[in-house]
């Protein structure tokens, strides 16, 4: 697992006007929560950016280093400028060493199924995500498994993923996470066309009047 560490300072002011002055000077504001407690942060934006982009909201552990000590946390939330995508905020919450975690994890597939490639099938994904508790040193941004040897008709469950030593995997085990399926054809019967006959036009025929000579 990649090892990332933030500068932190403490901050003793908080509120929009503070939050704006911090960003005016290329700080970002935050919160550091540990058992119910709530400190203010701040950290360098350029860096904290650099770490948001990188980890790509995945789940992962960070060392946050004060003037005094250094604490591991993992990112809680952040919020983002709708426009600018500037980190406005951000939240983290400290963990113990030896503090379980259940987190979720994002789920990725690698490779073209044998089953789509060769014989026309269709993959069918199943759950994006799965739910894992670990420690954290142990904790993994995201799972990614191979599907390019899967034939068609074959599946991959939570059941079959190996996660590694360490690592319990929470989800139910029979949920689906890939399955190559087969297309079906779709055969349009073409309806019959059925030629318009033409009626025949019915003349009717007045009766002949015989002019009579006087």
């Amino acid at each position: 697992m990649e090892k990332f560490t933030l500068q932190v300072e403490s901050r003793e002011n908080a509120g929009k006007g503070v939050a704006r002055s911090l960003r005016r000077q290329g700080k970002t504001p935050g919160v550091l929560y540990r058992a119910g407690k709530a400190a203010s942060i701040q950290l360098t934006a350029k860096e904290l950016a650099q770490f948001i982009n990188k980890t790509a909201g995945e789940m992962v552990l960070v060392h946050l280093n004060f003037a005094e000590d250094t604490k591991q946390a993992i990112v809680k939330d952040f919020q983002l400028d709708p426009i600018t995508s500037q980190v406005l905020h951000v939240d983290f919450q400290e963990i113990a060493a030896d503090e379980e975690l259940r987190i979720n994890v994002h789920v990725n597939t690698a490779g073209e199924p044998i089953g789509v490639k060769r014989d026309g099938g269709m993959l069918q994904h199943g759950l994006r995500d799965i739910e894992i508790s670990c420690l954290p040193d142990k904790i993994i941004g995201h799972v990614t498994v191979d599907v390019s040897k899967m034939l068609v008709g074959q599946s991959i469950h939570v059941s079959d993923l190996n996660l590694g030593e360490g690592i319990k995997v929470l989800t139910d085990d029979h949920e689906l996470i890939a399955a190559v399926i087969a297309v079906k054809e779709t055969v349009v019967a073409a309806e019959p066309v059925v030629a318009a006959v033409a009626e025949p036009e019915v003349v009717k025929k007045g009766k002949k009047t015989e002019e009579s000579g006087k």
